[in-house]
C-alpha cells in the first residue's frame, strides 16, 4: 500500500532534477550569459554602424495565431556608437519609409531584442532590414539574407511553400 508513495515522492524529487539542465541554459540565454543568442549571424554594416546581429534561439518561427508569425532576434550595438544611435529597428522585406521600418529593438546597448513579424509572402529570396536612425536624423537602412540571419527561418519558408 505505501510503495506508490516511495514512488510518487520519488517522481517528484527526479522528474525537476532531470528539467535544471534545459531551464539553466534558457536562464542563461535569457540573462545574456550565454552570449548574444543562440546562434551568432555575424556583423552587419547599416551605414557607419556595425551592428552584431543573433538568433536569440534556434527555433522555427512561433505562430501566434492572430498576433502572426514571429521570430526573435537580438542585436549589439558597436563600441562607443550607442550614443549616436536613436532607434534600431528590424523587419522582413524592404521598408518603404522610416514609418514602416518595423519592430524596434529594445534593451540595453550591448543586447537590445527584438521579436520580428513574418509576412505572409515571405520568401527565402527576401532580406531581413536593420534600419537605424541617428539623432541627427540620419536614416541608415542594410539588409541580412533569410538564410544567413536565421537558417531555421529560411528552412521553415521553404516547407510552408511546399504546402
Amino acid at each position: 500500500m505505501g510503495d506508490w508513495r516511495f514512488h510518487l515522492t520519488a517522481a517528484t524529487v527526479l522528474i525537476p532534477a532531470l528539467a535544471f539542465p534545459a531551464y539553466y541554459q534558457q536562464q542563461r540565454l535569457f540573462s545574456g550569459q550565454a552570449g548574444l543568442g543562440a546562434r551568432d549571424a555575424g556583423m552587419v554594416e547599416v551605414g557607419p554602424y556595425l551592428l552584431r546581429l543573433a538568433e536569440f534561439d534556434v527555433t522555427p518561427p512561433l505562430d501566434s495565431g492572430v498576433a502572426g508569425v514571429h521570430k526573435a532576434f537580438t542585436l549589439a550595438l558597436c563600441e562607443g556608437c550607442d550614443d549616436q544611435i536613436r532607434a534600431v529597428y528590424a523587419r522582413f522585406g524592404k521598408p518603404r519609409s522610416l514609418r514602416a521600418a518595423g519592430t524596434i529593438f529594445s534593451g540595453p546597448p550591448a543586447r537590445k531584442f527584438a521579436d520580428v513579424i513574418l509576412p505572409a509572402r515571405l520568401t527565402e529570396r527576401d532580406d531581413l532590414w536593420i534600419t537605424v536612425e541617428d539623432w541627427d536624423g540620419e536614416v541608415h537602412m542594410a539588409g541580412v539574407p533569410v538564410a544567413q540571419a536565421s537558417p531555421v527561418t529560411a528552412s521553415w519558408i521553404e516547407k510552408r511553400a511546399s504546402r
